[in-house]
């Protein structure tokens, strides 16, 4: 169980690496976010149809790759269930590595952020070994996430042993050596807590369940579900909304408690996501005529957001722009 007593600084998580920047989960925003001073670079992890975990938010590739505009793998476009939700789109068990490395990276959210697509094009995916291969070379904590871990597991493609061969490949297998292991569901992380001592991060939302199931993510949040948690896990990572609930006029409320009763049952708080534009904000925080064109993405408060919550005593903040994070928290 982590130690949460005395003053700390809370760590800066990258996002998808310095995602504000640079197209997410590419070597070009993990590199960004450690120039900028992250703490941790995050991963989330899919399988390749030949079994290497390479860093994607989502399997489903359609939005972050050009692959779209590949004719040779037009047909590969299919519909599938995932998580119990149909998909549409080109997913990363469907390619091997080799053709995987033959797309480009593209921005997301081009509407948002416009500037990142100047970088559309000109980056690999890259693999969840050459991730943690640049967290070594710089000195900065690595933040894997398993994304839709039952789903894969149920396709042959396992992401937990390949996740710890590689985090053992390089060094990073005990629990001083800044790692958080971090899934939606709950079952896989008990299991990876009889596998290794790497910290643990239970992530939740409100109105959620793990898709594995047992209990749901607001019973999680008790005081009950959070010892039950402590069990498995040395944290907890959670939605902004959870620590700080945002009413129906998008206005912010009081606190919930939760960071409080979280660090009673001995579990760190690590809160998602810090991100500038005003579309992510809550009302308080939101800058400039909401009639002009540009509203939705122009810069808001997010420092004064994030004052906030490291007011509060979260241990950690995931942040799109570590820049900004590093320079509220210092």
């Amino acid at each position: 169980m982590t130690d949460t007593s005395g003053p700390r600084r809370p760590l800066v998580i990258a996002h998808r690496g310095a995602s504000a920047l640079r197209p997410e989960h590419t070597l070009a925003a993990y590199e960004t976010a450690i120039a900028l001073g992250a703490d941790y670079i995050e991963p989330d992890l899919v399988a390749t149809k030949d079994h290497v975990l390479v860093a994607r938010h989502e399997n489903d590739i359609t939005d972050t790759t050009d692959v779209a505009a590949r004719p040779e793998f037009a047909a590969r476009r299919t519909t599938k269930i995932i998580d119990g939700r149909a998909h549409t789109g080109w997913f990363t068990e469907d390619f091997t590595l080799a053709e995987l490395r033959t797309l480009r990276a593209i921005e997301r959210l081009p509407d948002l952020r416009p500037a990142n697509t100047a970088f559309d094009g000109l980056a690999q995916i890259p693999t969840f070994a050459e991730v943690v291969r640049l967290a070594c070379e710089h000195g900065v904590g690595v933040y894997p996430e398993t994304k839709h871990p039952t789903y894969f597991t149920e396709l042959g493609l396992p992401l937990e042993e390949p996740m710890l061969d590689t985090l053992s490949r390089y060094g990073r297998q005990h629990e001083t050596d800044q790692v958080f292991l971090q899934s939606f569901e709950a079952g896989n992380l008990r299991e990876l807590r009889k596998r290794s001592r790497l910290p643990i991060i239970q992530l939740m939302y409100r109105g959620g369940r793990p898709y594995d199931g047992g209990p749901g993510y607001d019973a999680m949040m008790t005081p009950e579900g959070l010892a039950e948690v402590a069990g498995y896990a040395d944290g907890i990572g959670v939605e902004a909304g959870c620590v700080l609930p945002i009413g129906p006029d998008q206005r912010v409320g009081e606190p919930s408690g939760l960071v409080e009763r979280a660090h009673a049952a001995g579990l760190q708080v690590h809160i998602w996501t810090l991100r500038n534009e005003n579309a992510f904000l809550p009302a308080d925080h939101r800058r400039g005529d909401p009639g002009h064109p540009a509203y939705a993405r122009a810069h808001g408060d997010p420092a004064g957001w994030l004052c906030r919550f490291v007011d509060l005593g979260v241990d950690g903040v995931f942040a799109d722009d570590p820049g900004l994070a590093r320079a509220v928290i210092g």
